[in-house]
């Protein structure tokens, strides 16, 4: 009888040490890995259809949390799991387990920063988007090239090009490219707002001035040659020219080069405004403001030409003959952009073999001072 009641006292003793330390272990698991950091963070990643016991592990191998075993424990009894969602998460190594839920169950997931810059094609932007794991090149352009969409938006279509509005954009991880694209559109409405009175008023729709815009876009490298060059095509539009801007032929190509003179009236396609009258169907790229600025209020010039310097500028000529003068000033002016650039390269050049050199002669002076040291030693 004796023996029986002390198994059951050494039964009862382990019984509660079994609690209290397990009661420990609990307590331990829901507290943060380092209370103290509140620098340092991990990124976990959470697919969609990854269980409790997957989300566990990857917390616990990414050392966001003490214990794989409290963590699913802690989920189950709350329910919570039931609410995790899908995402790139970062954690703080100073979150306890609760904190930690409530990120997973609210969704705050990390936003990357995207910039779209001026310019930019739909597949070009298609490309960014990608790159930065935002949503895949097919799937958002498949969507910014369907007519239905552009319906949707109020745009005047076929596709949303030109109407993505360049800047900068936070997004998350695998973002649906309908909710991209919404972004992009809104954007582009909030700021041709502030334009679309002025339009109504020089009697320009909304397509003229965008198409027109993004040509600008494409020749202007500088702010204060925009108006100009602006100014230029509108007059060539009013006189019944054709535009011949190159990037329309670039865009029918869907390659941004130098092109040829056989190029001009080879690339048979409607963006190609040596072959066509008036403007191409569609805008050819996302312009910025200061583009769509300046066709709105274009420079008070009576030039019908320009060609490009070599340096980002242009000459504008007013008649074909002086336009012919500008072309032969302006293969001067490259050449000799070109004998600078080569002067500028071998002045580089030279520095760099001068240092190299006496970094050698330096290195023998030392190598000769240690060896006479010798000697004398």
């Amino acid at each position: 009888m004796k023996f029986s009641r002390d198994r059951k006292k050494i039964f009862v003793i382990f019984f509660i040490l079994f609690l209290l330390t397990g009661g420990w272990y609990y307590h331990y698991g829901l507290q943060p890995v380092n209370p103290k950091d509140s620098r340092n963070f991990k990124i976990v990643e959470i697919n969609k259809g990854d269980g409790v016991f997957t989300i566990a592990n990857k917390l616990a191998d990414a050392g966001v949390i003490k214990s794989r075993l409290v963590f699913i424990l802690e989920a189950l009894r709350t329910g919570v799991y039931k609410k995790f969602q899908a995402g790139e998460y970062a954690f703080n190594l100073n979150q306890d387990l609760h904190q930690i839920f409530k990120i997973l169950t609210e969704g705050r997931v990390v936003y990357h920063k995207v910039v779209i810059p001026e310019g930019l094609t739909l597949w070009q932007i298609a490309e960014v988007l990608e790159e930065n794991h935002i949503c895949k090149k097919e799937d958002f352009l498949k969507l910014a090239k369907s007519p239905e969409i552009a319906k949707k938006f109020g745009l005047p279509g076929p596709t949303l090009e030109g109407y993505l509005y360049p800047d900068t954009y936070y997004f998350p991880k695998n973002t649906h490219p309908g909710i991209v694209i919404k972004t992009m559109v809104d954007n582009f409405w909030k700021h041709w707002k502030k334009y679309e009175k002025i339009a109504k008023k020089e009697g320009k729709s909304l397509k003229e001035v965008i198409t027109l815009a993004s040509i600008v876009e494409k020749e202007a490298l500088f702010d204060r040659e925009k108006p100009i060059i602006a100014a230029v095509y509108l007059n060539r539009l009013k006189r019944g020219m054709p535009l011949q801007a190159d990037p329309t032929v670039n865009y029918a190509l869907k390659k941004f080069r130098r092109l040829t003179y056989k190029d001009y009236y080879t690339v048979n396609s409607p963006y190609n405004t040596y072959l066509n009258p008036g403007l191409p169907p569609t805008p050819i790229c996302s312009p910025g403001e200061a583009s769509i600025k300046a066709v709105l209020f274009p420079a008070k010039v009576r030039y019908l030409y320009f060609v490009a310097k070599g340096d980002g500028t242009h000459y504008f000529s007013r008649t074909y003959r002086q336009h012919l003068r500008a072309i032969r000033k302006a293969r001067r002016y490259r050449r000799w952009l070109r004998r600078i650039r080569r002067l500028r390269r071998l002045r580089r050049l030279r520095r760099h073999r001068h240092k190299h050199i006496q970094v050698k002669v330096s290195y023998k002076k030392s190598a000769k001072k240690r060896h006479t040291k010798g000697e004398t030693l």
